[in-house]
């Protein structure tokens, strides 16, 4: 047994004499081996790992959680061009140490000669890390001619022993074990709609164990749960660029007492330490123009919808449903009106401005659409937007690559590992690869530069795609870019729209980009059988609300179910209980702005506070609580919001007042 305690004696020399000084370090974590295993334990925890399986048992306070064991498919290596499955305890040779590194002492694996494995060795890391005494779990692979192309480890808790399963699955969803409906990630690699956060957890008899993964880009889960239950769900890492190549790492979190709520904040800690975490108030102070998309709704309008021949969405009856325009001019006399009629503040997302039209061209839009009324059509629409208060902002694309671009080239496509090029006609521009992301923010400066040297007040601009689609590889041997790599070229893009005109927006918020982003298109909820409509799968839970409620500006549609609504709720209830704000439309009647100053009055007093807490009251109630004080409680049965304290009427006639 290894000693707990250590002494050290220091001399401090004090003037001409000396005082000697013990001084005594906290206690330790005491590392052990049987026959059995190796055990490592601390004051609260302890770890227990088997020699036989890999198997892990974790006491935690005074509940016990058991990992499961090793598995046939806990590796899948190429050696020689042919793909294999081995477990980790295939490994012919073994070798078991401690290791100690101050802050973390825990138990190092070294597996290596693997039947069929060619030379591929592995390399586990098993500790304690702490005063909170977390689980660290580390793998890397030593890798020749033979290749991991993915690992399953550390595994997951058993199923059939937990009550609840949490995912940030686009909002949140929580999974009781014997939920009778299947249930799927629509992925399962982080930053996806599968996990829009990369974490996740289960709670066993009021107590939880979450996981962290620390080197998300190329990690993820494998999720399982049949009809009935139980869920099964374990750690995925993924190869990169061919390889697992880097030091994977996962933070496994016991809390005694945690539920999904406890399991949101111990990760909104984590953000926050890592830097991940922005806050609205620090991105107002870097750009002001944020400032006035606080409180206020969001105009989702287009100018011209054009689809070409090779388009699924191609209309072959109806030849007039291929191309609709709205001019600049029109469109700015309905924003007009809208201020007149008191909304006096809004954020307008504008479609359709480019040449040929909405998702069409991209990454050459430029210039804005002739018969729209051109450059100077969309100048003057800029200059209306200014005048009466709105926030001026653009749809833009550059991750589709559009073969009848004018910059099209096939060399700067993504190339896949086998040196194929992605291709697909289903958006309204036909034929399109995708562009590969070390090229993109050159094509950002190249058309933003010339919006703004060409007169138009443009205020932000919303880049398509970017923070919901996981980071792409590309194997092209000029521009070769890993997925960690994708996602820091995008934040460049995403910066580089800041510096050049303000506010900032993308489709939904994985969180790599929480930290370049003001607001998104929606953050609702999983559905079956897609986000397009359908029941929810699960049940849903505002979880990305608790990490990122005040980094973050969320819009709501006002509807009855819709895109990523379950189809018995309203939208605007979700909106309310998550404190977003509105969509609005620019004919909307007296209810619908009723509905809007409600939500954006709410909005104005909480959307930079922290949503604290959220509770289930009992069959379709539900409340949510912010740091000012605010409680918000929504029956989605009666369709009944309830605030506290009220919204004044100060409050709700200033809501829109610009």
């Amino acid at each position: 047994m290894i000693e707990n305690w250590r002494t050290l004696v220091m001399v401090v020399v004090l003037g001409m004499g000396a005082e000697v000084v013990a001084q005594t370090t906290r206690p330790g974590v005491s590392l052990s081996k049987n026959d059995a295993g190796w055990v490592i334990e601390g004051r609260t925890r302890r770890v227990s790992i088997r020699l036989g399986d890999l198997a892990m048992t974790v006491r935690a306070g005074d509940v016990v959680w058991e990992m499961m064991a090793a598995a046939k498919d806990d590796l899948t290596v190429e050696v020689g061009g042919k793909r294999v499955e081995l477990s980790l305890v295939d490994a012919k040779k073994a070798q078991w140490g401690e290791y100690r590194q101050g802050y973390l002492s825990g138990v190092k694996i070294e597996l290596g000669e693997f039947a069929n494995g060619g030379d591929v060795g592995v390399t586990l890391w098993v500790g304690l890390e702490g005063f909170g005494e977390e689980l660290v779990c580390e793998v890397m692979a030593r890798e020749g001619q033979a290749v991991v192309r993915q690992c399953l480890w550390p595994k997951g808790f058993d199923g059939r022993e937990v009550d609840q399963t949490v995912v940030p699955y686009m909002q949140g969803m929580l999974l009781p074990r014997d939920w009778g409906k299947r249930v799927y990630l629509y992925d399962d690699i982080s930053y996806g709609r599968g996990l829009y956060m990369p974490w996740w957890g289960q709670v066993k008899g009021g107590a939880g164990a979450m996981v962290i993964l620390e080197t998300a880009a190329d990690g993820g889960c494998r999720f399982e749960h049949p009809a009935g239950g139980p869920t099964r769900l374990q750690t995925k890492w993924v190869h990169s660029l061919g390889k697992l190549g880097y030091l994977r790492r996962a933070r496994v979190c016991f809390l005694d007492r945690g539920g999904y709520v406890e399991m949101a904040k111990r990760y909104r800690r984590y953000v926050i330490e890592s830097g991940a975490f922005v806050s609205l108030k620090e991105k107002v102070a870097r750009s002001p123009m944020v400032g006035r998309v606080i409180g206020g709704p969001v105009i989702h309008t287009s100018i011209l919808s054009h689809i070409q021949p090779e388009s699924n969405y191609f209309d072959k009856k109806d030849a007039a449903k291929n191309h609709q325009v709205v001019t600049f001019e029109a469109r700015a006399a309905e924003f007009r009106k809208l201020a007149e009629r008191g909304v006096g503040r809004a954020y307008v997302h504008l479609d359709g401005w480019g040449f040929r039209g909405y998702d069409n061209l991209h990454p050459d839009i430029l210039p804005p659409s002739a018969e729209a009324g051109g450059w100077e059509g969309m100048k003057k629409l800029a200059e209306v937007c200014d005048e009466i208060g709105y926030v001026f902002a653009v749809h833009d694309n550059y991750r589709d690559y559009y073969h009848d671009a004018a910059s099209y080239d096939p060399n700067w496509t993504l190339m896949d590992e086998k040196g194929g090029r992605p291709f697909g006609h289903e958006w309204w521009g036909g034929n399109q690869s995708i562009l590969c992301s070390k090229f993109a923010a050159g094509h950002v400066g190249k058309n933003h530069r010339e919006i703004l040297a060409r007169g138009v007040k443009l205020s932000g601009a919303y880049l398509d795609v970017f923070s919901v689609v996981p980071g792409d590889e590309c194997y092209h041997p000029e521009h070769r870019v890993t997925r960690g790599e994708c996602l820091r070229h995008r934040g460049e893009c995403l910066d580089l729209i800041r510096a050049l005109e303000g506010v900032v927006s993308s489709e939904e918020p994985a969180d790599w980009a929480i930290r370049h982003i003001d607001l998104v298109h929606h953050a609702p909820f999983g559905l079956d059988p897609n986000p397009g409509g359908g029941e929810a799968m699960g049940v849903p839970a505002p979880l990305y609300s608790l990490v990122y409620h005040d980094a973050l500006i969320v819009p709501w549609f006002l509807s009855k179910g819709g895109w990523g609504i379950p189809k018995n709720d309203s939208a605007y209830l979700h909106g309310m209980l998550n404190a977003g704000i509105p969509y609005v439309s620019t004919h909307a009647d007296e209810k619908e702005l009723e509905k809007v100053r409600r939500m954006c009055g709410l909005h104005r007093r909480v959307g930079m506070v922290e949503m604290v807490g959220h509770e289930m009251l009992g069959g379709r109630k539900q409340r949510t609580s912010f740091a000012d004080g605010t409680k918000v409680t929504v029956d989605f049965d009666t369709d009944v919001v309830e605030i506290e304290p009220g919204l004044s009427e100060k409050e709700i006639e200033a809501a829109l007042r610009r």
